[in-house]
């Protein structure tokens, strides 16, 4: 499949929202779109899959993929905000909840903005409301001493609210999404009111349960999401399709020089990741031990990105084993013991013996020191 790069954002920032970086595709699909919308709804729900999977408009606007992956999943995600169920994007570290979270949101709201990153530290005021307290103590408990939460702002302005690792919240900070969820409403008992969710609000979720360091979610609160699961990328193809697309959307932002015959160096480490992830090589022939990472299709963006910065600014700009070769170290080896171990039985069994990978493994001895 032949991957486009998306137009540059009209702006100098970092790292635009989606709705910002998009904004032609959005644009197009909107006065393309002749499908009913739900109320509050800024495209379709078939626009909107169509926004997150990518094709070509009737005028020839080409809509670049978000998310590689099955169709079907995308449209039961898009389905159930729809409905009055919130949605749960559930997988482990690396299959794009944030990424999927941000882009329907973007798609649906015209807005991604209204979300909360869950941590320990995430209190109630982060769901529900909190205070100006300069306000507070000079006013008292006003409108204008309230503090919107995002999930407050998107029940009354009709928007998606996203909550990001919803199960790194504690417990009992989670279950104020219960009645959030339930009754469609958030009572303000300090100043005798609650905010009504207009037609259009809904919540995605994201979480992970194999990390460390999570939150269960309750039974009771487990039933007011419709759960998703996004899997890792099912081949070698379409994770390197999803690596190489967001490698060269992240140095074109970063803007770096684009890497001549890059594809060699992306497959070498998305086949290094997939092997010592599925504990197996790519021929299936050799068993293999895996290490104690997720080694994530993020971490491999990550480490090519890396890489073509080595390249850019101290190279010839042409992406070669060397620059990677660090980045994969890091990624692979989180305990330096026992995943030394695994990663030097690696080079030793698989990587010394492949063809064509010679320079390969001569960079990840150097670094492996």
């Amino acid at each position: 499949m032949t991957t486009t790069t998306p137009a540059e954002p009209s702006s100098d920032l970092l790292r635009p929202h989606a709705e910002q970086a998009f904004a032609h595709e959005l644009a197009a699909l909107a006065a393309a779109d002749d499908r009913p919308r739900p109320p509050g709804w800024q495209l379709s729900p078939a626009a909107v899959v169509s926004y997150l999977l990518g094709g070509t408009l009737p005028d020839g606007t080409v809509v670049t993929p978000k998310y590689v992956g099955p169709r079907r999943l995308v449209e039961v995600a898009v389905a159930t905000l729809a409905t009055d169920r919130a949605l749960l994007l559930l997988g482990v570290p690396g299959t794009a909840k944030t990424w999927v979270s941000e882009h329907l949101a973007a798609a649906i709201s015209g807005t991604s903005a209204l979300v909360v990153q869950g941590t320990s530290g995430t209190g109630d005021d982060a769901l529900r409301y909190g205070w100006n307290y300069a306000r507070l103590l000079t006013e008292g408990p006003t409108p204008a001493a309230l503090v919107e939460s995002p999930v407050m702002s998107a029940m009354r302005t009709a928007r998606i609210a996203r909550i990001e690792e919803l199960t790194r919240i504690p417990s009992d900070v989670q279950d104020a999404l219960i009645s959030i969820l339930s009754e469609k409403s958030l009572p303000v008992p300090e100043l005798a009111t609650e905010v009504q969710a207009a037609k259009g609000f809904n919540v995605i979720a994201t979480a992970n349960d194999r990390d460390r360091g999570v939150n269960d979610l309750s039974s009771a609160l487990r039933r007011r999401f419709n759960t998703v699961v996004l899997p890792l990328p099912a081949t070698e193809d379409e994770e390197v399709e999803i690596v190489a697309r967001r490698v060269a959307q992240l140095g074109s932002s970063l803007e770096l020089p684009t890497a001549p015959a890059a594809a060699e160096e992306i497959r070498r480490v998305v086949t290094v990741f997939r092997e010592l992830r599925s504990g197996r090589t790519s021929d299936g022939r050799t068993q293999l031990k895996s290490p104690s990472g997720t080694l994530s299709t993020a971490e491999a963006i990550s480490v090519l990105t890396g890489g073509l910065a080595l390249a850019a600014h101290f190279g010839d700009g042409v992406l070669r084993s060397a620059d990677v070769a660090a980045g994969i170290l890091g990624a692979v080896v989180k305990d330096p013991v026992a995943d030394k171990a695994v990663w030097t039985e690696y080079l030793e069994a698989v990587v010394r013996e492949r063809s064509g990978w010679a320079d390969f493994y001569r960079a990840c001895r150097e670094v492996s020191g």
